[in-house]
């Protein structure tokens, strides 16, 4: 077996690396090594075999692997793969800049635990001021591929038990709760195969990232706690991300299946399955004072959202001191929709502004080119007959909104009905306006 340890005599290297620093517990084996990459479970039929990098898991859930991950990270960067084997846990105790990355993969086997130490995370952490957010880790830098059958796991009945009652977006709020994966300032990146649970917050949050994409995934938040479910467990949000695409991928979890943020562009969802969500959404946009956001060219297909407050949403925010922008050039096709309270809705007084403050400050993002064809199923009968609700603002320009095969029935009685208050345009079907609602 050709492989270093901490005791080894071979005195050599590997990929420059000498043997007497290799740490307690880790291997280092070269891509040739065929056997031995198979017998620790490193051979993969689709990815070329790899100088591949192991580190020692954890013993418990207070054994901190920290260091040693960082460690093999950086060992597997440059061309390489770090494998966490199947069977194993490595318990996460410490913040990690991972922003250095080129060319490397990490095969997910086992399981990454982060631990629930409130108190340190709350204090250590990386901060990004778009929503207040918080990170346990930021992955950074070029060409990274994260795949296997494992579970990254974000530990988070903890967190929602903390949480309880609160609100993330109540500007008292000072409880942080961290995202379980964050891409910043990365360029192609590929997560593939494996399991996302119980995240403290938002699962996925993509900064300043182009061409990131998701396959075969599933993103899963429940909790023990009746009394403090998992709350704001977003599957996907973004900011400033160009390329963003989601296939084949299950998402379980109390808000939104998938959210795209401000400033992202050039969305491809196919195939993604939500259960118990806030729906597929473009946005919100528009939050922040003066600030312009857009996002546009998405296309959405064979998607299905079971038992949800929204399904197929565009949303943005009203109320004094917010911004502007424009969602543009959107479809959704091939969307089922079941026991849903909105299944199709454009919701310009996001975040329950009331009213009487969306009146008096409207939002100001304009909707266009937006296209919802063959969309069908039940709503819910949350909100009577109606299954579309398509509001516009009348500080914004919505234009070129059009509705094909909309087959969506209520348990509270047909004809199902479509609002259309303040849409430019012929939409394709008949509507009224929300006056006229019964």
């Amino acid at each position: 077996m050709k492989f270093l340890t901490i005791g080894a005599l071979l005195i050599g290297t590997v990929s420059g690396l000498a043997a007497d620093h290799i740490i307690q517990g880790a291997r280092i084996i070269p891509a040739k090594d065929t056997s031995a990459l198979q017998r620790i479970g490193a051979h993969h039929q689709k990815y070329p075999d790899r100088r591949t990098v192991t580190i020692r898991p954890s013993k418990n859930d207070a054994d901190d692997v920290s260091t040693d991950f960082l460690w093999g990270i950086k060992q597997a960067n440059h061309g390489g793969r770090l494998l966490l084997q199947k069977g194993q846990t490595y318990v996460i105790g410490k913040k990690l800049d991972l922003s250095f990355l080129h060319n490397i993969e990490v095969q997910l086997e086992g399981e990454i635990k982060f631990t629930d130490d409130v108190k340190y995370w709350q204090a250590n952490h990386f901060y990004y001021d778009f929503q207040k957010s918080i990170t346990f880790w930021v992955w950074g830098g070029q060409d990274i591929k994260i795949f296997g059958k494992g579970t990254l796991n974000g530990n988070g009945q903890q967190w929602y038990n903390d949480f309880a009652g609160q609100e993330i977006l109540d500007p008292d709020n000072t409880f942080y709760r961290p995202i379980l994966f964050l891409t910043d300032n990365a360029t192609r990146v590929s997560v593939e195969g494996i399991t996302q649970l119980n995240s403290p917050c938002w699962t996925n949050f993509f900064v300043r990232t182009n061409d990131i994409s998701f396959d075969n995934v599933f993103i899963n938040a429940y909790s023990t706690n009746a009394s403090a479910l998992p709350k704001n467990t977003d599957g996907f949000d973004s900011l400033n991300v160009n390329g963003l695409t989601v296939t084949n991928t299950r998402v379980d979890i109390g808000d939104d299946c998938f959210s795209p943020k401000p400033n992202t562009t050039n969305i491809f969802v196919q195939n993604l399955w939500c259960n118990n969500t806030h729906g597929v959404s473009m946005g919100s946009i528009g939050q922040y004072s003066g600030v312009k956001d857009i996002i546009e060219n998405a296309y959405i297909e064979n998607v299905t959202l079971l038992n949800g407050q929204n399904g197929a949403r565009l949303k943005a925010w009203a109320g004094q001191d917010v911004g502007y922008g424009r969602i543009n050039n959107i479809t959704y096709r091939n969307i089922r929709i079941e026991n849903t309270d909105n299944p199709v809705v454009l919701d310009q007084c996001y975040f329950d502004v009331n009213a009487t403050e969306c009146a008096l400050y409207p939002s100001q993002v304009n909707v266009t080119n937006i296209v919802f064809d063959n969309i069908y199923g039940t709503s819910s009968g949350a909100e009577g007959k109606v299954v579309v609700d398509l509001t516009c603002s009348p500080n914004a320009v919505c234009s070129d909104v059009h509705l094909s095969q909309i087959n969506i029935t209520s348990p509270a009685g047909s004809p199902a009905e479509i609002i259309c208050d303040g849409i430019h345009g012929d939409i394709g079907v008949s509507c009224q306006s929300s006056s006229s609602s019964s």
